[in-house]
């Protein structure tokens, strides 16, 4: 289905993870990954509201390293 590189799927999850982090691997069909990414980014996210921005430093890699894995993830 989704299996190769660069494929269309892939790019469509890549762009839902840009939008919502762990929607990507959501329609891979990879529910834990989809839930790690959203739980652990939007966490981050949430805690740099409270700090100043701080946490944005991990907070912002998170997320690319979410929209990476979305569109180079190979079954």
């Amino acid at each position: 289905m989704m299996s190769q590189q660069g494929s269309a799927g892939n790019v469509i999850a890549a762009i839902a993870s840009f939008f919502f982090a762990g929607l990507g691997q959501l329609v891979q069909g990879r529910i834990l990954a989809a839930i790690l990414f959203c739980l652990t980014t939007y966490a981050a996210y949430g805690i740099a509201s409270f700090t100043l921005g701080i946490f944005l430093i991990i907070a912002i890699p998170l997320h690319i390293w979410c929209i990476i894995d979305a569109a180079r993830y190979r079954a």
